[in-house]
């Protein structure tokens, strides 16, 4: 009874990640350094930068996104992969039209970097 329990825990938690998720729009973008949250320092690839609505004076730097490819929003069909990324926040974009202005590695694996745009979900990890 306790195991049946314990899975019953595990998927209902599943489905509130999940429910959770908020919808938005990634971009990618290519100069890493230096950044506004690090300055000159090399964060790596899987990094992305704050649009004006996540920014909130820097409190989101250093903050870990996981982000999904729900679907196009230009006319580059089918951009998604199905796969998700974990990445830092450890830039601003100011006037960005993206949520979350991923790195292009970041942004290549959950999307054809073709498309350019697209629509996401993203949860704080």
């Amino acid at each position: 009874m306790e195991k049946i329990t314990l899975i019953f825990v595990g998927i209902i938690a599943t489905f509130v990640s999940f429910a959770s998720a908020t919808p938005g729009i990634a971009t990618f973008y290519t100069n890493y350094v230096p950044s506004a949250c690090f300055g000159s320092q090399d964060q790596g690839k899987m990094i992305a930068a704050a649009g004006d609505g996540l920014w909130n004076n820097g409190a989101v730097c250093g903050k870990m996104f996981t982000v999904t490819c729900t679907g196009p929003r230009n006319p580059v069909p089918h951009p998604c992969t199905g796969k998700s990324v974990t990445v830092k926040i450890v830039d601003h974009c100011p006037g960005c039209p993206s949520t979350i202005d991923l790195s292009r590695e970041a942004f290549a694996l959950i999307a054809n970097p073709v498309a350019g745009i697209i629509n996401i979900d993203y949860n704080q990890v």
